[in-house]
């Protein structure tokens, strides 16, 4: 390599001006024949196919396609390979490229014909296809397939060639990150493009670890050092992490490729869109110089909307100089809008609190427009923040259940003003009512539980409990229509409802849903297997059955992390943790499990917490159904039970966190950089310790509540809710 090629990391010649290599595009520094980011879109789909199939569960059924592979396949491409240069070199006098992995939908269903007469014709003994079931297309990295990911992905893949070709003399081995290892599989797929765009560099392949391969830390640092001194940047990105670091460390997020949002039906709903977000900081090297300041200051992250309680402080002292560190991971709703960085002095002794010297925002808007989503900020001219992101992806739904007024028949709040509004004429029926909020607090459905009719007349008539096969529950879609203060009328659209049915001898109750559903529940107390047991006959497609499993399951597991992480999850021991595992369906926990010809081991699409009325669920399950399934459940037990097992008697509003102050999901953080003293509940998935973050649900520090006997009074909500 020439000396001007090694020139060195801080900048290259450029007609007399010098430009650092981070100023450099892509297209300046490497040139490829292949347009990466339209073949990453088609590869992708073939990996998920792969990533996610049910055979790779099996280890016979993994030898046997290691078998056919190495025997039968590669053996059958090579003749293949052979006749194609063959027949390009005779008739056009060089070979004309293509590519391995060609899933056109377009010609899919051809390419699959021709391929199996080859096939057939070859190895008339072999079947080829085996009767494995691949599961749906899926990824746990949906951002993968968003346009502007792989665009700035196929950026650091050029700059990776680049670095490679210039300056990994000094480099025993090259670890790529996650977005540079899918551009680099990416380009392998057009066999000959690559050979050409590679032909100078072929000796220096050998040193990049293959997906396969083990690494060690030592030799991801080199490579991050050896990024960040050629183009004084942060190697690891939003997304994007050293191949081998991310596999050890799971996300505490559970995000995949919503195909379709049976949702969008319902008006009252938003979808919830979830990014993941990185923060690199690098302090100037003159910043040793000011010891005494630097040990009294520290960086605030917080988000500019959605979770104003958010404070995660740094002390400046802790980063080191002249390089990257990564301070902060998280994942954030689009709706946070961006984070903001403080830098501040905690003042002398005189001086309680902190005050503000500088900050810098990143908003997620700014960030998208950046094609390398990526900006960079500097703050007090000696530190240097970069914020990298994700594209925005749909998330889980979440909702919760929060107790509100009694209602009549047509659906008004039992109230003096009502009352007045219809001309003194009295209210009949009586109806419990939940208010169905989303993940930002919005008004979504409003609940409706049968339980009493007639009405009240003062010392003449009082309402009683309905018969049992009377005592529906319905669902109405939108929100309250207040006319005076808290006193409102419920939404008139009614979308789903529950009926009461006879149960069979082996089940307590059961429930006739308007979607066609049946559910029947037992609560088996009197056996050495005691608790809540669920059986669900669906009507929505013949070919799925559906489960409700007890307690968190597949994605919504506790996850055990590397031991330096053991204060994100709770701070529980390990007998702690084996015993919250135990007590999940004592806790309200269960999981919907569908399971198909495409995914035959099952798919979670929804957790419930039935005692704490709050569900989360994928855009492809309903969530009419879902909260039809929580709120009947609800129900049965207290019946069977004899006890108020989830406030279903609370018939009053309860004051809540202020909305914005800690919504819940709003901000997630990733495992990798939590320690003990950032251990809020309210920055970890709800799941994991859903009683703190559910504020509602805590009735012990309300004030008393009175109730009206007009309303029907305590005693017939008992009779009509649990007895």
């Amino acid at each position: 390599m020439s000396a001007a090629g090694r020139a060195g990391a801080s900048g290259v010649s450029d007609g007399g001006s010098t430009r650092s290599l981070s100023e450099i595009s892509g297209e300046e520094t490497v040139r490829v024949g292949v347009d990466l980011v339209s073949a990453a879109r088609r590869n992708l789909v073939f990996l998920r196919v792969v990533a996610e199939s049910d055979w790779f569960n099996h280890r016979p059924t993994i030898i046997e396609a290691i078998r056919r592979y190495d025997e039968l396949w590669m053996p059958l491409i090579c003749d293949l390979t052979v006749s194609y240069r063959q027949y390009c070199e005779s008739r056009f006098s060089k070979l004309i490229g293509k590519p391995a992995i060609f899933n056109n939908e377009e010609n899919e269903e051809y390419a699959l014909t021709r391929c199996r007469d080859i096939w057939i014709s070859r190895y008339p003994s072999e079947p080829f296809e085996i009767n494995w079931v691949l599961m749906k297309n899926q990824l746990r990295e949906p951002y993968m397939l968003e346009m502007v990911y792989l665009i700035a992905a196929r950026k650091r893949y050029k700059r990776f060639l680049y670095l490679m070709q210039r300056f990994s003399d000094g480099c025993a081995r090259l670890v790529p990150a996650s977005d540079i290892l899918l551009m680099w599989v990416n380009h392998q797929s057009y066999p000959t493009a690559y050979a050409a765009d590679m032909r100078e560099m072929e000796g220096d392949m050998g040193k990049v670890a293959a997906v396969w391969e083990e690494v060690n830390v030592e030799e991801v640092e080199e490579t991050k050092k050896l990024w960040e001194r050629t183009f004084d940047q942060p190697y690891e990105t939003a997304g994007g992490e050293a191949n081998g670091c991310a596999a050890k460390i799971k996300p505490p997020v559970h995000w995949e490729v919503a195909d379709d949002d049976v949702n969008v039906r319902y008006k009252s709903m938003l979808p919830r869109f979830l990014l993941e977000v990185c923060v690199f900081v690098k302090l100037d090297s003159k910043t040793k110089a000011m010891q005494g300041t630097k040990s009294r200051e520290f960086l605030r992250l917080r988000v500019v909307r959605c979770h104003r309680e958010l404070k995660i402080d740094e002390q400046v002292s802790t980063f080191p100089l002249d390089s990257w560190h990564k301070a902060w991971h998280l994942y954030c709703e689009f709706g946070t809008r961006g984070v903001v960085l403080d830098l501040r002095d905690r003042g002398g002794r005189c001086f309680k609190g902190s005050k503000i010297k500088e900050n810098a925002t990143f908003l997620w808007n700014d960030l998208l427009r950046a094609t390398s989503l990526a900006l960079e900020r500097e703050i007090d001219q000696r530190a240097r923040l970069v914020s990298l992101i994700t594209p925005p992806v749909q998330a889980p739904y979440l909702l919760k259940c929060v107790p509100d007024r009694v209602t009549d028949d047509s659906g008004a709040m039992i109230s003096d003003m009502i009352l007045r509004m219809n001309q003194y004429r009295p209210q009949e029926g009586r109806w419990l009512s939940r208010t169905v909020l989303d993940h930002a607090g919005r008004d979504c459905f409003v609940v409706r539980m049968r339980v009493a009719g007639g009405f009240w007349r003062r010392g003449a008539e009082t309402p009683s409990a309905v018969k049992w096969e009377d005592r529906i529950t319905e669902i109405r879609e939108g929100s309250w229509s207040y006319v005076a203060g808290s006193i409102g009328l419920a939404p008139a659209k009614v979308v789903g409802t529950a009926t009461p049915i006879k149960p069979s001898d082996q089940w307590n109750a059961s429930w006739k849903f308007s979607t066609g559903d049946e559910l029947m529940i037992r609560w088996e107390a009197s056996t050495s297997e005691s608790g809540l047991r669920c059986h669900l006959k669906t009507e929505t497609s013949s070919d799925t059955m559906v489960k409700l499993s007890g307690g968190r399951r597949m994605q919504y597991q506790r996850r055990n992390n590397d031991s330096k992480n053991k204060g994100y999850e709770e701070n529980t021991s390990i007998e702690e943790e084996n015993q919250r595992e135990g007590d999940d369906e004592d806790d309200g926990f269960m999981t919907l499990v569908r399971f198909s010809e495409e995914n035959p081991i099952g798919k979670a699409t929804a957790l419930l917490n039935w005692k704490l009325l709050v569900v989360e669920f994928s855009p492809e399950e309903d969530a009419v159904f879902v909260l039809l399934l929580c709120i009947s459940i609800l129900r049965s037990v207290s019946e069977m039970r004899k006890e108020d097992v989830g406030n279903l008697l609370v018939r009053r509003r309860l004051k809540e966190a202020r909305l914005g102050d800690r919504d819940w999901g709003s901000v997630i953080l990733h495992p990798s950089l939590c320690s003990p003293s950032i251990s809020s509940p309210h920055l970890q998935p709800w799941y994991w310790n859903a009683k703190v973050v559910m504020a509602s649900d805590d009735i012990s520090r309300q004030p008393a509540l009175n109730y009206s006997l007009v309303e029907g009074g305590d005693k017939l909500f008992k009779r009509g809710l649990i007895s």
